[in-house]
């Protein structure tokens, strides 16, 4: 199951890191979003030992929202060092997320 990523624990578990981190904006409300979940709940299993693989919820995270400038969802953010490396927007297969996420180890 992905972590969820809030204002409490997202400069340790995303910014401070030493693993890449993965962060899946959506909302309940996004059909997209509902597509992509399992997708990132399953590749936070798989991928625990070398990344750090979570969601955000824009509704009740706005505020980490604003500061990444998201306006379409699902989007999805690739940390390294606490730097973006790499950005998904809207829905996308595991094996295009798992590529792009594998890149950056």
């Amino acid at each position: 199951m992905a972590l969820e990523f809030t204002k409490d624990n997202f400069e340790t578990e995303v910014l401070k890191t030493d693993k890449v981190a993965v962060v899946d904006f959506w909302a309940v409300w996004c059909g997209p979003c509902r597509m992509v979940g399992p997708i990132i709940d399953e590749l936070s299993t798989e991928m625990a030992d070398v990344a750090s693989i979570g969601k955000v919820n824009v509704d009740e995270q706005g505020d980490i929202a604003a500061e990444y400038g998201i306006r379409n969802i699902p989007t999805i953010l690739i940390f390294k060092n606490g730097e973006i490396v790499d950005k998904q927007v809207g829905a996308a297969s595991k094996s295009a997320l798992e590529a792009k996420i594998k890149a950056h180890l």
